[in-house]
């Protein structure tokens, strides 16, 4: 005999009252466990959200990384070529110095309008001079010492005496501190 002749020969037994209650304890045993079914998908649910809410935000916050990357790679893309303009610069610095020393003003003029030119480029690609001047207090964080030397006099002990090569920076990014002299 099978389970289902036999809850059917035992229920033929039983007296009306119990086959009633039998009934119900059956139907509510049914929306017990579809409660639970219901109740198991609504926490399914519940953390398949929290998977995507989760997986969204970290997909933004690489979308926002990135986009800094990139932008922080275009600011200081230049570098390199900068740096290896610095040399120039401080050349046509020193040709100016001597040339202006001479009588060929001609000469001048075209050593000038040359660096002006060649300056002007850069500022436009971002590079800018660090201004320090003579008398400025010393600061290691914000400039290189290559000497101390007896300070002329008592104010300027630990302040700037000379400026040996001049500073350059790239946006915010300093690519080369002001090399400076200090009184002691």
């Amino acid at each position: 005999m099978s389970k289902k002749d036999k809850k059917k020969e035992i229920e033929k037994e039983l007296p009306d009252s119990v086959q009633n209650q039998t009934e119900t304890v059956e139907v509510e045993q049914e929306t017990a466990s579809k409660q639970t079914i219901e109740e198991a998908l609504q926490e399914e649910i519940k953390q398949e959200k929290d998977k995507f809410l989760r997986l969204f935000a970290e997909f933004e916050n690489y979308k926002r990384r990135t986009a800094k990357e990139r932008i922080d790679l275009f600011k200081t893309a230049n570098e390199d070529v900068m740096r290896a303009l610095l040399p120039v610069l401080d050349d046509f610095d020193r040709a100016y110095a001597e040339i202006s020393k001479t009588e060929e003003k001609d000469l001048l003029k075209g050593v000038e309008l040359i660096s002006n030119k060649l300056k002007t480029t850069l500022e436009q690609k971002g590079l800018s001079i660090i201004n320090v001047s003579n008398g400025d207090t010393f600061n290691a964080d914000n400039h290189e010492a290559i000497t101390q030397i007896p300070a002329p006099s008592e104010d300027l002990k630990g302040k700037i005496i000379d400026i040996v090569e001049k500073g350059y920076a790239l946006g915010d990014k300093v690519i080369r501190f002001p090399k400076v002299v200090i009184g002691q």
